[in-house]
Order: C-alpha cells, then structure tokens, then sequence
C-alpha cells in the first residue's frame, strides 16, 4: 500500500502544481514585442507593462500582477505565502494589496513617538519605487540574481529598447544601476495612477450622497466610527469618519498579537514559535518587536485571507478574533476556522492591549453588520468579487 505524504508535504506539492499551472498560463500573459507591439508612450504606461511582464523573474514565470492580481484589488487570492518563481518557495507574508499604497507616508516618528507608515508590512521601504525594487531580487519571489540580470531581460524587449530611452533618456539602458531604477520608477508611476484609488465604493457613493446604506451596513458604520461600542477605529481611521478618501488606517504599527500560521510555516519548515519580528527587525528596536504596519481597510471583503501572516481565511474571523479580546466567553474566544481558541499572542510585552480591550463585546447582530459595512468598502470594479 503507498503511503500517503505528510500534510506539510502535501501542501508544497499543491503549491507546485500550483506554481506549474501559473507557468503555462503565465506563456499568454507576457508582453507583446514583436514589431507590432505597441511602444508605451508615458512613463505610467510602461509600468503597467513591467508590472505584467513575467520576463522580469528567473524563470519567467512571475510578474507584480501574479502576486497582485487586478481582478482581486491588487492582492493574491491564492492564499497565503504567494509561491516563488521556482515552484517551490513560498512567502512567509501575506501579500497585500498594492490598491492605496501610495498614501502611505514614509516611515518614520510622530512626535509622541509612534512608528508611522513604510511600505512592506514592516515598513522597510520609504517608496513606491524602493518597494518595487524587492521582489524582483528576492529568490523566494521573481528570484533574479542581480540587476545586471534584470538589464538583461530588459534588453531581450524590443518595445524597453525602444520605450526606456525616450522616456528616460539616452544611455538609461547601458549601466544596470540607471536601468533598475527606471524601472522601479515607471512601476510606481503606474502604482500612483486613479486606477490604484479610485474611491468607487459604496461608502463614496453615499458619502457623495449618490447611494444609501442598507440599514445592516449604516448600523456597521455607526459602530465601525464609534469610539464607545468597538476597537474599529482606533487604529483603522486617518481623516475621520466623513472624510472624503478616507484609506481606513492611521498607518502605525501595532501588535495585536496575530496567531501563527501554523500550517504556513510548517509548509515553509519553519519551526512553531518563530517571532516575525515585523518593524522590530527594521528599526532595531525591542519595543516595536512583533508591531505591524496597519493596513487600508479598502476592498477588504476581496484581499483574503487577512492579517500580515494570512492566518485566517475569513473576514468574520477577523472581527471575532478582535472580539475575543473583549468577551468572557470561552465559546466566544474559539477560532471557527480551527474550532480551537484563537492562541496567544507571540510577543505580549509589546502587545497593544489598550486597543485591543477598547470597548464591549459584540455579539452576532453587531459583528454581521460590522461585516457588511467593510463589505461596503469594496471598490465598484471588484463588486461582487468575493463571490467568484
């Protein structure tokens, strides 16, 4: 009788399978550059072709839009640790929407003291640009080697040959360095495009006074802004609760004490127990040890699965997860998607219980409209998505 893979193999056969029907679709997906092929025109343009082009990783399997889909806000639906460019690496991150990304502010100090802003769940990258510059060199993303690699590639297109120069200036391709940092520039020139914020959601609309909320949803947006009933806003508000382009976070970085992705690490062979050190691991300091950068709440009924590790699958669960900081119930303190309490946090010392505690619990009625008004949040373009 065969005997049956562990699950953790299990899982990275999947997740091959996976990376080998991605490879062949990913043949349809690269860009034209025959005589034909269209020479984009604006520095915007170009990066949305860089941002498609599965040219730019070793294998040539992987672009930006495989791990930020368009169809799913500029996210992964694949679930989390998006495969690697080989098949077989996986991310120890979730990866999250690039939708609003240029909002966010540059990391650095409030003068009360608090982390604020920085690209990448930890905050490491100042820009658009330094952001895109990473997973092209990262081996268990688009894994090429160097930038001179990168140049290369770039030179292999007959549409970069011609579109870098005019767009950049002569010579822009002759030297790795120049290059490289054309091409992260074009890519967060198309990042900074309407496309990536278009604020269409139902909520916009009924700001805009052009729609009204369900009675479900206006009663998840009273309780979503109220500082007394839930948690909500005290870390997921910048402008205020009628602000126009409001991007649903403060931009700090808290700890709120995420479970483990026990079935991403056990994938990845990473041992249980291992601390994400998150922007403690950036700026070298014990006291932001475990603290994640607070994402937008935009479309975040199409970004699962949620938090900076992908640990939970559902949006509920997210909010029940919150909830059991505030309830004393034990029935209300299980993981539905485990049937196990939810575990406790990695690193309590930093842990923001203040936030966490904030408020009463909720109970069912409370949490579905809470559901509903984040649902609310979903852009026009991706309206319904969650559904396919």
């Amino acid at each position: 009788m065969p005997v049956k893979p562990p699950r953790p193999q299990l899982a990275r056969i999947a997740a091959v399978m996976a990376w080998a029907v991605l490879a062949a679709l990913s043949v349809l997906a690269r860009p034209g550059s025959g005589a034909d092929a269209v020479v984009p025109g604006t520095v915007e343009a170009l990066g949305e072709r860089l941002f498609f082009d599965v040219n730019l990783s070793w294998n040539r399997t992987t672009a930006c839009a495989s791990c930020h889909d368009p169809a799913r806000a500029f996210s992964d639906p694949r679930g989390a640790g998006s495969p690697g460019d080989d098949g077989v690496a996986l991310g120890d991150r979730n990866a999250p929407t690039a939708m609003y990304a240029a909002m966010v502010p540059p990391l650095g100090r409030t003068p009360a003291g608090d982390w604020v802003g920085g690209l990448f769940h930890d905050g490491r990258a100042a820009t658009l640009a330094e952001q895109a510059a990473g997973p092209p060199l990262n081996p268990a993303e688009m894994g090429m080697p160097d930038r001179a690699a990168v140049l290369e590639r770039l030179r292999e297109d007959s549409v970069y040959v011609a579109a870098f120069p005019a767009l950049f200036g002569a010579g822009v391709l002759d030297d790795a360095a120049p290059a490289f940092d054309a091409m992260t520039a074009a890519l967060e020139a198309f990042e900074r495009t309407e496309r990536f914020a278009p604020f269409t959601s139902r909520y916009d609309r009924w700001l805009r006074g052009e729609i009204a909320l369900t009675p479900e949803e206006e009663l998840g947006r009273t309780l979503f802004f109220s500082q007394q009933f839930t948690n909500c806003s005290r870390c997921h508000m910048g402008a205020g609760p009628t602000a126009l382009n409001e991007t649903f976070t403060d931009h700090r970085h808290h700890n709120i004490g995420t479970p483990e992705n026990l079935a991403l690490r056990a994938v990845n062979g990473v041992a249980p127990g291992t601390i994400d050190p998150g922007l403690g691991g950036v700026v070298g300091d014990p006291a932001a040890l475990g603290r994640i950068r607070t994402p937008t709440l935009r479309n975040v009924a199409v970004t699962g699965p949620y938090m900076h590790n992908g640990v939970f699958a559902d949006l509920r669960t997210v909010i029940l997860y919150y909830n059991s900081y505030n309830t004393r119930s034990e029935a209300r303190r299980i993981n539905p998607e485990t049937g196990t309490l939810f575990a406790a946090p990695q690193v309590p010392e930093t842990l923001a219980l203040d936030d966490l505690t904030h408020g009463p619990a909720l109970d069912d009625r409370r949490i579905d409209a809470l559901v509903a008004f984040l649902n609310a949040l979903t852009d026009a373009e991706f309206e319904g998505a969650h559904d396919r």
